[in-house]
């Protein structure tokens, strides 16, 4: 599993990359000492779980999740306890206590892969929503009833029948979140290809939008209609 640690104490920073590193089921693919750089980070690439601290200058741990867009599996790490309600909010994996032992954080690891091999064992493979962050809450959002989303430089906006939601996020990240039911046509558009009402040379419309198809994003676009 890829993973990326937070953690602003230097030595505390490096005694959890070595735990991760002895263990044969992580990969270790970023650290930071501060939670802006990885928010930063997280808006352009997935990673399957957080080792994140709580207490940081500037940005908190718990500030990093208000502010993440889709939360994979958190791991938290804390000197103190009194933050477990605010962890059971943020429904994370474990919460764990520095110093933090090689027993106890095997623990946490083996819970991680647990959740993550149940749900890849479950009915489908493949997710049929995602969940996105509005006013404090998070709101399912069934693939089916997504129209098309579209870039707006740090945000996009994931357009349902009758709806427009705006999120903190990138198109690169929400490609690799969506099903094979969505393709981007365009470096500022994804659409669901069941949404699409007609194709011209170089726009599509759903639900009297028109969006634009880039030449490049074309040829895959041709390849996935079932064309007569």
């Amino acid at each position: 599993m890829n993973c990326i640690i937070v953690e602003d104490e230097l030595m505390s920073r490096k005694a959890l990359q070595r735990l991760c590193e002895q263990h044969g089921s992580l990969d270790v693919v970023a650290a930071f000492d501060n939670a802006m750089g990885a928010l930063d980070f997280l808006a352009e690439q997935m990673v399957d779980l957080i080792w994140l601290d709580v207490e940081m200058p500037g940005l908190s741990g718990l500030e990093l999740l208000e502010r993440l867009p889709f939360i994979p599996y958190v791991v938290l790490t804390t000197s103190k306890t009194e933050y477990a309600f605010d962890a059971f909010q943020y429904q994370v994996t474990d919460y764990l206590k520095k110093p933090i032992s090689v027993p106890r954080f095997n623990i946490a690891v083996e819970k991680v892969l647990e959740l993550n091999t149940r749900l890849k064992s479950g009915p489908s493979s493949e997710r049929k929503e995602i969940y996105i962050k509005t006013d404090g809450r998070y709101i399912r959002l069934p693939f089916e009833n997504i129209m098309y989303i579209e870039n707006t430089g740090d945000y996009v906006k994931i357009h349902t029948n009758g709806q427009t939601h705006i999120v903190y996020s990138t198109m690169k990240y929400l490609e690799e979140k969506l099903g094979t039911q969505f393709l981007r046509v365009h470096r500022s558009y994804i659409v669901h290809l069941d949404k699409i009402v007609d194709i011209e040379e170089n726009t599509l419309v759903i639900s009297n939008k028109v969006i634009p198809i880039s030449r490049a994003n074309k040829p895959e676009l041709m390849n996935r209609l079932n064309l007569l």
